[in-house]
């Protein structure tokens, strides 16, 4: 199939301090020996997508400009964050880190002639694009049966939710804690959990997420809305002896707190009283930024303890590609199951920067998800 260009999402940070969300038709370039081309079919617009789509503008100084089929979104960046983003200034970034589509093309290489025809998922980025090249082997095959839609997050919530299992147990930790806990990450952590038999606090943010996560066999929610939080928050730390905590928020006081109610609940178990707590390591990890305010560590929980950022590209590479690959393929035999994902809403390139659109997806509010279709498919 000969296709001379594609039509992509782009966002760009001007010297003005102005965030600028637009459409740019780029030629499609020759491909390499180990290249595919792919026709977008479906990709979805997660949390990690926003940080490189918003550059932490303030969204409440959004306009629209343009026309319909070519819109323009500006918003107002803030001047103390326009300091971090000078790598960016002036440069249009291509947003979306995975998604799914049709191999349409592909390069001479064995490898990239044995994906054409196939649908396949990926991590290349860039993936908000009517076409995309990657190398095939980012590609990931996707078995017969299952949708573009339906492999379209196959790769970075299914992958971190396993990889924080797989930390889990090569750290020697035995149970886990997660917050933003209904999320489609954290339902996917919980069937997870409960196939494997591994005891999981939950931490949400309301009632209704707490029902959800119950309603799919959650047993340890902790709402921490609720004014006895930290009580229960460290009876259900007891309860699964949880000293690992992968925490999606970022900022604020809850990795304190979840280390506050590990030592808590650690002693419990009584033994000898030290002035540097207990002995055992409490590691929490920071994975998202739901929370733009500070960390803040309130230090009451001795000296075993740690607190450090988790990113799944870093992960993958420090396991190594066999580990990878097995990975991957509890992935793709579970897309219909385990890992499926759930959206609220489908856009178009276009729909996707609709002043409406973006002011609901940008809550990336629970059961709101949404997924880009760049081919209208």
């Amino acid at each position: 199939m000969s296709v001379s260009e594609s039509t992509r999402l782009v966002s760009t940070v001007t010297a003005e301090g102005v965030l600028q969300l637009t459409l740019q038709t780029v030629p499609i370039k020759a491909l390499a020996q180990d290249e595919v081309l792919i026709r977008v079919a479906a990709a979805p617009l997660n949390p990690s997508d926003q940080a490189v789509l918003f550059a932490f503008a303030d969204l409440s100084t959004g306009r629209m400009s343009g026309s319909a089929e070519s819109p323009v979104f500006e918003a107002d960046i803030p001047r103390p964050m326009l300091r971090m983003l000078g790598a960016r200034i002036g440069k249009a970034m291509p947003v979306g880190n995975e998604g799914a589509g049709l191999v349409v093309d592909a390069g001479a290489g064995a490898s990239a002639q044995g994906l054409l025809g196939r649908t396949v998922a990926t991590m290349a980025g860039g993936m908000y694009a009517q076409y995309r090249s990657a190398r095939a082997a980012d590609c990931l095959p996707v078995p017969d049966g299952i949708t573009p839609r339906e492999a379209a997050s196959s790769v970075v919530n299914p992958m971190t939710a396993l990889c924080m299992v797989d930390a889990m147990t090569r750290e020697g930790h035995k149970a886990l804690v997660h917050t933003a806990a209904a999320s489609n990450l954290g339902q996917m952590l919980n069937r997870i959990c409960i196939e494997q038999g591994i005891a999981l606090v939950n931490i949400v943010r309301k009632p209704a997420q707490a029902e959800l996560l119950r309603g799919i066999g959650a047993t340890q929610v902790v709402d921490s809305s609720d004014d006895d939080f930290m009580a229960k928050l460290t009876d259900a730390i007891a309860t699964t002896g949880a000293t690992l905590a992968f925490d999606a928020t970022g900022g604020g006081t809850l990795a304190s707190q979840i280390l506050t109610a590990m030592e808590a609940a650690l002693s419990r178990d009584g033994g000898q009283y030290s002035v540097y707590g207990s002995t055992t390591h409490k590691q929490v990890y920071l994975y998202g930024g739901l929370d733009r305010s500070p960390t803040q560590l309130t230090r009451g929980y001795g000296m075993a303890w740690a607190v450090g950022g988790f990113l799944l590209p870093n992960y993958l590479a420090k396991i190594g590609p066999t580990e990878v690959f097995k990975l991957f393929g509890q992935v793709m035999a579970g897309l219909k199951t385990t890992f499926a994902s759930h959206y609220a809403q489908d856009v178009t390139l276009a729909g996707a920067l609709q002043l409406e659109a973006i002011r609901r997806y940008s809550r990336q509010a629970t059961g709101d998800k949404f997924l880009v279709t760049p081919n209208g498919d």
